[in-house]
C-alpha cells in the first residue's frame, strides 16, 4: 500500500473516533425534564396478575397526558378496559423525572412506570413498575405547547 493511503486512512479513522464522542455527548441528544412538554395521547396493554387468584387479568388503556415541562403531569382524558369492562377516568396529576440519557420515570398514586424517550421527546415508551403488572405501552406527541386554556382541556 501506498504511504499516502495508509496516511489517508490513519486519518479518517481517527476523526471518526473523535467525532462520535463528541456527537454523542452533544446537547441535540441530552434529555430533562424539559424534553417532555406538550399534550401527548398514551396507548399501552398488558395484563395484572389477581391478587386472590393469582390468574392474569387484561387491560388496555389511552389517554391523554398534558407534560408541563417541569416534573409534573395531567392526565386529562382517559379509558380503559380492564377484563373487558369499560370505564373512563377523571382527570388525575403526576410527576415525572427525566436523566440526560432520555430514561425517567412517571409516578401517579398508585402506579409507576419506567420510561424511554426519543431525543427529542417525540415520543417514549414506558413499562409499568409495580408488582403484579405487565403493562407496556408508548405515548406519542400531539401538541407542542400548551400556552392557552383551549390547549389544556
Amino acid at each position: 500500500m501506498s504511504k499516502l493511503f495508509v496516511q489517508t486512512m490513519l486519518a479518517a479513522v481517527l476523526v471518526s473516533g473523535i467525532s462520535g464522542p463528541a456527537f454523542a455527548g452533544g446537547d441535540e441528544h441530552s434529555c430533562s425534564v424539559r424534553t417532555l412538554r406538550g399534550r401527548y395521547v398514551f396507548s399501552a396493554s398488558g395484563f395484572n396478575i389477581d391478587a386472590v387468584s393469582r390468574l392474569p387479568v387484561p387491560k388496555a388503556l389511552i389517554e391523554v397526558i398534558d407534560f408541563n415541562g417541569d416534573g409534573s403531569l395531567e392526565v386529562t382524558g382517559a379509558t380503559r378496559s380492564q377484563n373487558g369492562v369499560i370505564s373512563r377516568s377523571p382527570s388525575s396529576v403526576g410527576t415525572y423525572t427525566v436523566a440526560e440519557d432520555c430514561t425517567g420515570t412517571i409516578t401517579f398514586a398508585g402506579p409507576a412506570f419506567d420510561i424511554f424517550l426519543s431525543p427529542k421527546g417525540h415520543k417514549f415508551w414506558l413499562i409499568q413498575t409495580n408488582p403484579d403488572s405487565v403493562f407496556q405501552g408508548s405515548a406519542t406527541r400531539t401538541v407542542r405547547e400548551l400556552n392557552d386554556d383551549h390547549d389544556r382541556h
